[in-house]
């Protein structure tokens, strides 16, 4: 039986290393992201969560307004869902001179940290989920990509015990005028 499980293992190795992105991998891609540019001011976004078989769970739209003071900032977000639910995230985030990200909001566990290359912004934290009465701390794996001076693309990987339980996708756009979620 060991040659068999090694044999399966030489053949998908190299496939799940493939599956890998780094954020070394958008070193020079265009356009920048700055997460203190980006988030300055009103934005909105919209998005869907797809669980662990892709099935659509979730719509939402977010409104966002980021303010800074120096390489301090806060993003204050209010969240409305398609089945009336509404939920405010306040993170506050710190920038340092290499551009790594930490923060953190109260359903973070712990610090959320991050940094960008390029076009791409990436940041891991733990996530405390209510769901049906019962909290779940979820992994999330969170990656965002400028499209061009106004909008941007977010995927986000939720996991528990290193599966992914559910994705996110959010569209955020901040076109003058802002169109509000309301």
């Amino acid at each position: 039986m060991k040659p068999f499980k090694y044999i399966i293992f030489v053949l998908i190795f190299p496939f799940v290393l493939s599956c890998s992105s780094s954020i070394d991998d958008y070193e020079n891609t265009k356009p920048t992201f700055n997460l203190a540019e980006y988030f300055n001011g009103e934005v909105t976004a919209w998005g869907i969560v797809q669980d662990y078989s892709n099935k659509l769970t979730r719509r939402f739209c977010v409104d966002i307004i980021g303010t800074w003071e120096g390489n301090q900032g806060q993003l204050h977000e209010t969240f409305y869902y398609n089945d009336g639910e509404q939920q405010i995230r306040i993170w506050n985030l710190e920038v340092d001179s290499n551009g790594s990200v930490t923060g953190g909001a109260a359903d973070v566990v712990g610090e959320a940290n991050g940094g960008s290359k390029g076009t791409a912004f990436n940041w891991q934290y733990t996530l405390r989920v209510p769901i049906d009465g019962t909290e779940y701390d979820l992994f999330v794996d969170d990656w965002m990509f400028m499209m061009d001076d106004n909008r941007m693309m977010n995927r986000s990987y939720m996991k528990k015990f290193g599966v992914t339980v559910a994705e996110i996708s959010i569209f955020f756009d901040k076109t003058q005028p802002v169109r509000k979620c309301g």
